[in-house]
């Protein structure tokens, strides 16, 4: 894994992001089941919504984890950097879940050529990442973002089929997004040379979060009720369209 985002949680500044995140959790509560593998173990959020419902929940991260898995006894938490997946057999796992990760990914054409390996036939693999025909700037900390017919054609390579799905929100989303799209657009216009297209994202990722957090706060402080409101339950899946906040992609092997 090249490069590695956490998202704050449980603050009003960024409820927008956690509650985005969050939702493909939620939303694939509704059919996960069997052995789980979670690619991202992140603050937890797996073990806390989807192991309950698992037989087993193998998840792994790059960095060790600050949540205390001792007392869910069907999860298991490795510290692994990926790819590949080392030691872990082939045709094992019903599910794997992929969430805001592929994006972190350099050798993305591995990845999923190992996520196909460890799935059994029939599994399915779940992947969410952010839209690029959605995006208002360019993140560092991705090492690219996909159309949704890149991430249909790399997934293609090593699935029988692909459902393209997307992350959508409803009018408090949406409104919200309008307000980081005028500010965003604000800071943007002094990069007239369009400077964070061309230079390397190490020279980026300080100023980029400087920026981000100052243009959170500014939303939180003047939309103090729009910022806080939101919840995962005002997100929502269905088929692809341009304008989806994220791309939901379910292949199966």
């Amino acid at each position: 894994m090249k490069t590695a985002e956490r998202v704050p949680h449980e603050t009003q500044v960024y409820n927008y992001v956690f509650q985005r995140c969050l939702f493909a959790y939620h939303e694939s509560q509704k059919f996960l089941h069997g052995k789980v593998f979670e690619i991202g173990t992140g603050s937890g959020y797996g073990a806390e919504y989807i192991a309950p419902q698992c037989d087993e929940f193998v998840t792994v991260d790059k960095f060790e984890s600050g949540v205390d898995f001792s007392m869910m006894k069907n999860v298991k938490f490795i510290k692994m950097e990926v790819p590949p997946f080392h030691d872990i057999p082939s045709n094992q796992f019903d599910f794997v879940i992929c969430y805001q990760v592929i994006e972190h990914i350099e050798p993305d054409v591995e990845f999923v050529s190992e996520i196909q390996r460890i799935l059994k036939p029939g599994g399915q693999a779940v992947f969410t990442t952010p839209n690029i025909k959605t995006s208002l700037a360019r993140n560092p900390w991705h090492v690219r973002e996909y159309t949704d017919d890149q991430l249909y054609q790399l997934l293609k390579k090593y699935f029988t089929s692909v459902q393209k799905d997307g992350v959508f929100g409803n009018h408090t989303v949406n409104n919200y997004v309008e307000e980081n799209r005028k500010k965003v657009n604000q800071i943007m216009r002094w990069d007239i040379f369009k400077l964070q297209y061309i230079l390397p994202a190490s020279w980026l990722k300080v100023p980029y979060d400087l920026l981000n957090s100052w243009n959170r706060k500014k939303i939180a402080s003047e939309h103090q009720d729009l910022s806080s409101s939101i919840h995962v339950t005002d997100f929502f899946r269905k088929a692809y369209q341009d304008d989806a906040l994220d791309l939901f992609f379910i292949a199966t092997k």
